[in-house]
């Protein structure tokens, strides 16, 4: 489903950090299934797959996600060894009003990669900018559409500052990150489980 070789072929900028964008990994057919199959989220928020049910096209997406391919991949694109940093599979469907802050992702994670799937991106709003400044949005080396295909990632520095414009309602992607340990993946799909158990008992989180 996910076309590796579009992966490699994407060219990888080495400052301010290292990252890439790669357009059009998904055919549009794969895109159609997987949208008729992405899990029902109606609250933003990042969620754990264990806390998702959904059809077999999503299911098929994690499993190349979850591939030895996926993994050689982006261990080729920043020259690092993945085979000792566990996987952890994210997934968005909302985004609210707050998201997009600039950030540079935790400590604990390794690699980070955000498999859009939404349809063409026409809004300004809720463009991924790759900045040179933790103080300022506007400052940014390059801005990636999340259009469904579009394949974002970069290799977590301590100033790999990233961050979008607030944009509320449909925002859809599937975040992958290698984390730095077994530790660290379970700290943090803990805290997404707990994340995700309010939101379902309560309606108003």
């Amino acid at each position: 489903m996910i076309d590796f070789a579009a992966i490699a072929r994407a060219e990888v900028a080495r400052e301010p950090f290292q990252f890439f964008a790669a357009p059009e990994v998904l055919k549009a057919a794969d895109l159609a299934a997987i949208a008729a199959d992405f899990p029902d989220i109606r609250k933003p928020g990042v969620y754990p797959l264990s806390a998702l049910t959904y059809g077999p096209a999503f299911a098929r997406l994690v499993d190349d996600i979850r591939s030895r391919e996926m993994e050689d991949v982006m261990a080729e694109m920043y020259g690092v060894d993945l085979s000792d940093k566990p996987l952890m599979i994210t997934v968005r469907g909302q985004a609210q009003e707050k998201d997009g802050r600039i950030h540079t992702d935790t400590e604990a994670k390794f690699v980070t990669c955000l498999l859009y799937l939404n349809e063409t991106w026409d809004q300004g709003e809720g463009r991924l900018r790759l900045l040179r400044r933790p103080d300022d949005l506007s400052d940014y080396v390059a801005e990636i559409p999340p259009d469904g295909g579009v394949l974002a990632s970069f290799l977590r520095a301590d100033n790999s500052w990233h961050g979008h414009e607030p944009v509320k309602g449909q925002r859809r992607y599937v975040m992958f990150n290698w984390m730095t340990s077994s530790d660290a993946l379970e700290r943090e799909l803990g805290r997404h489980r707990f994340s995700a158990t309010v939101k379902k008992l309560n309606p108003f989180a």
